[in-house]
């Protein structure tokens, strides 16, 4: 429906969104699909190409399934763009996007500790004037 909407940034490559959300479900008709004492639920992760209108990636999991496990049932591909939720936070398996050519976009949780390594001038310092290449 929205695939031909312009998304406000202009990207050349791909822009995917990945999440998930908990189906319940009634115990007493899905026992196999046990979440908590007495709750049910399966899960349901989903990768959306943001420039098309169905999924790129679907996948059902149990619900106890954390939303990071995920990641390595994903196709990833070369120069791409993932806007991810925090859930999916875990840079050994984030890595591999750089690893790929991709980028990520997420929030970070409250308990990170982030540590710059590195320092490069911004494009935008550069066209300002303000720092020479």
């Amino acid at each position: 429906m929205y695939a031909h909407d312009p998304i406000g940034v202009d990207l050349d490559q791909s822009l995917y969104a990945l999440d998930s959300t908990t189906i319940d479900l009634c115990l007493s008709l899905f026992p196999w699909a046990k979440f908590r004492k007495s709750k049910g639920a399966v899960k349901m992760h989903t990768l959306l190409d943001l420039h098309g209108n169905i999924p790129t990636f679907i996948g059902i999991t149990d619900g106890k399934v954390h939303d990071v496990n995920i990641l390595d049932e994903i196709v990833l591909r070369r120069a791409r763009f993932y806007v991810i939720d925090r859930g999916y936070i875990d840079f050994e398996r984030l890595f591999v996007l750089t690893l790929c050519s991709s980028f990520f976009v997420t929030r970070t949780k409250e308990n990170v500790l982030l540590q710059r390594a590195t320092r490069t001038p911004s494009t935008r310092a550069l066209a300002c004037g303000r720092i020479r290449p």
